[in-house]
């Protein structure tokens, strides 16, 4: 029986290298399930937006179901109230 020498068992460089190039491969073999909480936000998100204009200028996305119950409180608006309302004048 020989004896070992250190030579022998130590780790090297060399053999580190398989280990590591290894490990870089692993994300690509697992296989992902989707989170709970994922599917749950991604039902939410199918929902319909509308965008609205405010008195600033700027503009709001709102549910349509929001929109749809809201109360009116001037229909047919004209184009020059409709700058008035918005502090633009002709």
């Amino acid at each position: 029986m020989k004896p070992k020498t250190n030579k022998e068992t130590s780790i090297t460089r060399r053999s580190l290298f398989p280990i590591l190039g290894g490990s870089f491969l692993l994300p690509f073999f697992g296989i992902a399930q989707p989170i709970a909480s994922e599917i749950i936000s991604s039902n939410e998100d199918e929902e319909e937006y509308t965008t609205l204009l405010k008195s600033d200028g700027t503009s709001v996305k709102v549910k349509t179901s929001t929109f749809k119950n809201a109360k009116i409180v001037k229909q047919n608006v004209s184009n020059t109230s409709l700058l008035n309302w918005l502090g633009k004048k002709l």
